[in-house]
């Protein structure tokens, strides 16, 4: 079971490390536009798409789940959706390799151990073996992340501003690092809009929901709330740039690649969520530790993604081997993390 959970975050790391490639291939809309697009199918048309199919009565779920559950899921979402857009924002001005490592590692750290501290539980898991070896999981997956940003920081000192704007054309370091910081603090609500939802995946249990899939009643809440936030500011922004024709306009870019890659990029982004949730049902009492384990298998797969669009190409032997150190040290956590569930279970 605890194999299967791995497996499954790293399936989940790979699509949310890959989603924002085929955003780069739109031309001609304004940013906010394509993220619109994209946004939509990744936050309604999937979610309910998928549940739709898997979660059988799904509307008497939501019928009849807590009223609380199904509020605080929601304004968890709207959270998060701050973070995912400016998430988003950081992948624009950093470019895939600092964006990621910046924002998911302060995602990692909030959303990982606010809720055992939060929970009372920190004085037990450090009482046994399995919870000292997740936790030291966590923290080797935060040295990781750490070491991915330090290479990160020397590539900018090393390479002039046309050789960064080549791979990053709208690189802007400060302004990039700041939406980065933001959105790793905003974007680790997912993790507690997750456990505001656990009465909702009890219930779906105890109607008959397979319990791999037991996630998707939670899912339709919370991404229906990070949709309402990202809607609102993108049609803020689509008034102030005047881009609001982007979606009609075929003279402006090409409409009909541009709607497919914006598309392609949401059901990419979806799946993360998908297989996150179908991750967490497999890792036993430590669930808490998914959100790490989906951190690092996010950073493993953006960095590579970000070594083979060459977004290091100019750096020093030493930076890249820093930031190949970093991925190494980054997936030595997650086996640290499975070893600590695996060791409760043999407690």
């Amino acid at each position: 079971m605890i194999a299967l959970g791995v497996l499954l975050h790293a399936l989940g790391g790979f699509a949310a490390g890959s989603f924002y490639i085929p955003l780069k291939k739109v031309r001609g809309w304004g940013w906010e536009s394509a993220w619109l697009v994209n946004g939509f199918f990744s936050w309604i048309v999937m979610p309910w798409t998928v549940a739709f199919l898997t979660v059988p009565h799904l509307g008497e779920i939501l019928t009849d789940a807590p009223r609380s559950s199904l509020l605080w899921c929601y304004i968890y979402g709207v959270l998060w959706g701050i973070g995912g857009l400016t998430f988003g924002l950081s992948m624009r001005y950093l470019g895939m390799s600092l964006g990621y490592a910046i924002a998911l590692g302060l995602c990692a750290a909030f959303g990982t151990l606010i809720p055992p501290i939060y929970d009372g539980q920190m004085g037990e898991l450090l009482g046994s073996a399995s919870g000292r070896a997740t936790l030291l999981g966590v923290l080797i997956c935060l040295a990781g992340i750490a070491l991915c940003g330090r290479a990160g920081l020397a590539k900018e000192r090393e390479l002039s501003d046309e050789k960064k704007k080549e791979s990053v054309p709208e690189f802007q370091l400060v302004k990039g690092l700041l939406v980065a910081l933001f959105a790793g603090v905003m974007s680790a609500c997912m993790a507690f809009a997750f456990r505001a939802g656990k009465p909702i995946a009890a219930l779906a249990v105890e109607k008959g929901v397979p319990p791999l899939w037991q996630q998707g009643s939670i899912l339709v809440i919370i991404l229906a709330g990070g949709f309402t936030t990202n809607f609102l500011y993108c049609l803020l922004l689509n008034l102030k740039n005047r881009t609001g024709r982007d979606y009609v306009n075929a003279r402006k870019g090409p409409i009909g690649a541009n709607y497919l890659f914006s598309a392609l990029a949401g059901i990419t982004w979806y799946f993360q969520f998908m297989f996150y949730g179908m991750g967490t049902s497999k890792m036993g009492k430590y669930d808490f530790s998914s959100w790490t384990l989906h951190m690092a298998f996010i950073i493993v797969f953006s960095n590579l993604w970000g070594l083979y669009f060459k977004e290091w190409k100019g750096s020093s032997k030493g930076t890249v081997k820093m930031v190949i150190a970093g991925i190494a040290v980054v997936t030595l956590s997650t086996i640290v993390i499975g070893l600590g569930n695996y060791l409760k279970t043999v407690e």
